[in-house]
């Protein structure tokens, strides 16, 4: 007899076994995906039809108790709209299952057998979508408005500032050592993980020489870093600039070595030279000028990712006066108090309107907003970024103000959504990991009480965020 009238055919049964033996069947088959068991464990090789349909609801027994069992270690979110990250309609009515930190099954309730015995969420009447992802963040030595305390503790504390306002993971690009290496390899493997995920680049590559800059490339390899990142910038005519025939030296020794390489930019010329030598990763806005199709064809052939950082000019020059987010509630939820009076200060904002590079960077927003504009209308990647973790670039706050300004950019709230989840993901190498709410993914995702389709700024409507499943605060 074959394995497939065996497993499937009732053929030569009396007509109440066939009747049953199609209950337990079917019944078995769906008990088996919720517990994991083979479907090859249905094959029974006696004969007889009556041992046939015994033997079967047995294995529906075996399996009901195993449910039971593992049903203790899942936990099932239910009731809610799901926006999964993909590009899909939102799902009505959505269950998520989570099974050690990841999610195993994700679909409506008319899909989704929920085990006897899981811990289940309520969430009817609101809205799910995947953690944000900050492709160009820092986590550093930043402690207010002072530097020097790269230290685990200060770390954490800004991991989980990140995800108290939906930032489930940031890729911090420059600045990391062996703490923040050690807080990216520890998060695989806590089981009640409360912090943002990390992925670091190490020291930012400078230098004059090509042995000046190997010798930093090295020392990132040795860190075992997630990406490279360089700085091809003369920080507005104030300083000489790493040349072509440098960073190509730098981005073919890292490729060489197996890793991906983000370019700190300003000028268009730069991004063209740097899209022509190899660049993995575009970290700023072009703020010169307007991008051409010349740089969207490169990009267009490259698939390197955009990374706005709008907010990065923003920090610049919003402190020549008040800004008006010192009063708002979301803000000062999380914010120091005394770095919000010192950035208050008349002579510090006297300070900031007589700088010269700060509305040097403040005339280049706009260029910056126009330009975000045209790659998103060219159809082109963009990972959602902000190059919060300096002082005075507020972090998770920083975010927030970011997603509304690419939506005055001209990105519709999906657009901007999708680049900073599935998209975001993507521009880093880790879609099969987050990004999405999809099986095998990380459970990294915010709960909201408002569509954010409908105008980004519902995202700050932030009921819950969770995080390998784990809910955090």
């Amino acid at each position: 007899m074959g394995h497939e009238k065996q497993t499937n055919s009732s053929q030569g049964l009396p007509l109440f076994s066939r009747y049953i033996w199609k209950i337990t069947y079917t019944d078995y088959r769906r008990l088996a995906r919720q517990c994991n068991v083979a479907d090859e464990a249905m094959i029974i090789s006696r004969e007889g039809a009556t041992m046939r349909v015994i033997v079967g609801w047995a294995l529906c027994l075996v399996l009901l108790s195993a449910c039971s069992r593992e049903g203790s270690e899942i936990s099932a979110f239910v009731g809610a709209e799901i926006w999964d990250g993909t590009g899909s309609d939102f799902i009505s009515n959505g269950v998520i299952l989570v099974h050690d930190g990841r999610i195993s099954e994700v679909g409506s309730d008319e899909e989704i057998v929920i085990p006897s015995g899981a811990d289940v969420e309520d969430l009817s009447g609101r809205i799910i979508v995947p953690g944000l992802i900050n492709t160009h963040g820092h986590v550093g030595g930043v402690l207010g408005l002072d530097s020097g305390y790269y230290n685990r503790e200060n770390l954490i504390r800004q991991l989980r500032l990140y995800a108290d306002y939906g930032i489930t993971t940031v890729n911090s690009l420059g600045g990391d050592g062996e703490e923040g290496k050690i807080l990216r390899d520890e998060q695989v493997s806590i089981p009640d993980l409360d912090r943002a995920r990390l992925y670091i680049a190490g020291e930012v590559i400078t230098g004059t020489t090509s042995s000046e800059v190997l010798e930093v490339l090295q020392r990132n390899a040795e860190l075992d870093v997630n990406w490279m990142k360089i700085r091809v910038d003369d920080n507005l005519g104030s300083t000489s600039k790493m040349p072509v025939n440098l960073f190509s030296t730098i981005i073919d020794r890292s490729h060489e070595l197996g890793f991906k390489l983000a370019s700190h930019l300003f000028y268009l010329e730069d991004a063209k030279d740097l899209l022509r030598a190899g660049t993995d990763f575009i970290a700023h806005s072009i703020r010169d000028v307007n991008v051409d199709e010349e740089f969207l064809d490169l990009l267009s052939q490259s698939g390197v990712c955009y990374s706005p950082t709008l907010t990065r000019e923003v920090s610049t020059f919003i402190y020549e006066n008040r800004p008006d987010f010192f009063d708002d509630p979301f803000f000062l939820k999380h914010a120091d108090t005394v770095v919000v009076n010192k950035l208050s200060e008349v002579v510090r904002q006297q300070a900031v309107r007589e700088n010269t590079s700060a509305q040097g960077y403040k005339r280049g927003l706009p260029i910056a907003m126009e330009n975000l504009k045209s790659i998103v209308d060219a159809g082109l990647p963009i990972g959602f970024g902000t190059d919060t973790g300096p002082a005075g670039r507020f972090q998770g706050f920083f975010e927030h103000m970011e997603l509304v300004l690419m939506q005055r950019a001209g990105m519709s709230p999906e657009q901007i959504l999708r680049s900073a989840t599935g998209e975001a993901a993507k521009c880093l190498g880790l879609e099969q990991e987050i990004g999405t709410l999809q099986p095998n993914r990380w459970a990294d995702f915010i709960v909201l009480t408002e569509n954010p389709l409908e105008n980004v700024r519902n995202m700050r409507n932030i009921e819950s965020v969770w995080i390998a499943g784990n809910r955090i605060g």
